[in-house]
């Protein structure tokens, strides 16, 4: 059974115990509901947890175990003899997996059965041509251990989605029935729903906790291993970012201080455009606007926040670069060569994080208290005057945490930095060169059918691992900023 038809069994059985379970129920009473221990409805919804909990949490994980374990079976069954110079087993396995599609394709539109698809052999001469027709392409060609390797990962998923399917449907069908068993009048089904709802509840903020850890513990062990193959040393104080990748030859220099400077000299370009704009918008609203253009302006403002960041990588690539060059370039004084540059990003970004600094902004000033600006005016202070030397001193230490909050986010951003500063990792204080940020090495790092052995795959994890302490960093001081001089006000 597909993994959709069992959801919705899932679900149908579950909305049908709800049901069942609140007949039950009701006609084990005498006296209707008020002869009930719990609403009618807690009865309904104890079968229907029932039936849900154990049936898609034993498909979730099943389907987080049951594919780990099944490629590291039939990786380490592939000998290495098999392992080509120059290649791989994550190619390898790359290819198993095609070849396992191509056969799995040939077979839903009955060019093979499954008796021959088991009699398969590698000196099949037409095997390649005949999975090409269909669009699988290969890396190399099909030997005996991946075709071998093949037919057993096709068999091994086979074997999983029927544990899968025999397994989700016995216990929903358990749940079901002894849910349906225990329900009577005297049942303490409100306790029961209550105890389950609080069980998801842990569950999830367990999920949160342990996909955090999962992630920083990958970045630890992948950083750990680079730091094996590359010298910390070099990394944390080279000046050189110029990876060669096996094939091309020469020797890798992975130096991250350009990318660090680039990310922080484009970040700070971005908080010099969104803090001042952001900030005074926040003034505004908050202090000078109307009720009725504070209703319209503010959801305007925070639209810049929904806007996808590759629509701003896009705006930087054809509208702001061009922009710039025309000004700056060859045609004005000459001071830019191309559209990518520093300024370029920063702009673009400035403009994506002014929704950020002015809605939290605004929502530190409007948490002053209104004694304050009335105390104030009372005195015979201006709106101005109130503005700078009450409320200002009253919100700055949100105000700081907000702008700090800010600049993580700029520094994590990679598709702007991408499509308009460039790829170039150079020291430099001009903001009208070129220049790029770890992220977006990350992503040049990672992308392609990369084998993560090298150093320069590798590098990808110490960029992220470096990343991530930077912003924990500051997200931690605007924490602390904004708890140790917070005022706390009646």
């Amino acid at each position: 059974m597909s993994l959709f038809w069992l959801t919705m069994f899932v679900l149908g059985l579950s909305v049908g115990g709800f049901f069942v379970g609140r007949y039950r129920a009701l006609s084990t009473s005498n006296d209707g509901s008020r002869g009930l221990h719990s609403l009618p409805i807690y009865y309904g919804t104890n079968v229907l947890m029932s039936v849900l909990v154990p049936g898609f949490a034993f498909i979730i994980v099943m389907m987080l175990i049951g594919p780990a374990y099944i490629e590291r079976s039939i990786s380490a069954s592939i000998p290495d003899s098999a392992v080509a110079e120059g290649s791989s087993r994550s190619l390898i396995m790359s290819d198993v997996r095609r070849v396992a599609d191509g056969l799995d394709q040939e077979v839903s539109t009955g060019q093979l059965t499954e008796i021959e698809v088991a009699d398969l052999r590698a000196d099949t001469t037409d095997i390649r041509a005949r999975l090409g027709e269909i669009g699988v392409a290969l890396g190399s060609d099909v030997t005996a251990p991946v075709l071998t390797a093949a037919q057993t990962y096709r068999a091994m998923n086979r074997t999983l989605q029927g544990i899968i399917t025999v397994g989700t449907i016995l216990l929903a069908l358990a749940g079901f029935a002894y849910s349906v068993k225990r329900t009577n009048k005297d049942f303490r089904a409100r306790n029961t729903v209550e105890k389950l709802t609080l069980l998801l509840l842990l569950a999830a903020a367990c999920v949160a906790i342990l996909t955090t850890i999962g992630i920083v513990l990958s970045l630890i062990f992948n950083t750990i291993e680079f730091f094996r193959l590359y010298p910390a040393l070099d990394f944390f104080f080279g000046t050189t970012w110029a990876p060669s990748f096996s094939g091309r030859g020469g020797q890798s220099d992975l130096g991250v201080i350009p990318l660090i400077w680039g990310t922080l000299y484009i970040s700070l370009i971005a908080l010099a455009v969104a803090v001042p704009i952001g900030l005074f918008a926040a003034i505004y609203l908050s202090e000078y606007a109307s009720p009725r253009l504070r209703s319209i302006a503010k959801p305007a403002l925070e639209i810049l926040a929904g806007i996808p960041t590759i629509v701003y990588g896009l705006f930087a690539l054809t509208v702001v670069g061009p922009m710039l060059l025309g000004v700056f370039g060859s045609g004005g004084v000459g001071w830019m060569q191309g559209a990518s540059s520093v300024l370029t990003a920063g702009l673009v970004m400035g403009i994506m994080l002014i929704p950020f600094v002015s809605s939290l902004s605004d929502d530190i000033i409007n948490a002053v208290p209104q004694a304050m600006r009335d105390g104030s005016l009372g005195l015979g202070a201006t709106p101005s005057e109130t503005v700078r030397q009450v409320i200002m001193p009253a919100a700055l230490p949100g105000i700081v945490g907000a702008i700090l909050l800010a600049a993580s986010r700029a520094i994590g951003e990679t598709m702007i930095v991408v499509m308009g500063a460039g790829a170039a990792a150079r020291l430099s204080m001009n903001p009208f060169e070129a220049m790029t940020t770890v992220t977006a090495k990350i992503v040049s790092q990672l992308t392609g059918d990369s084998e993560f052995t090298s150093p320069e795959t590798l590098v990808a994890f110490a960029l992220g691992m470096t990343l991530f302490v930077i912003t924990l960093g500051m997200n931690v001081l605007a924490l602390h900023i904004v708890r140790k001089y917070r005022e706390q006000y009646e």
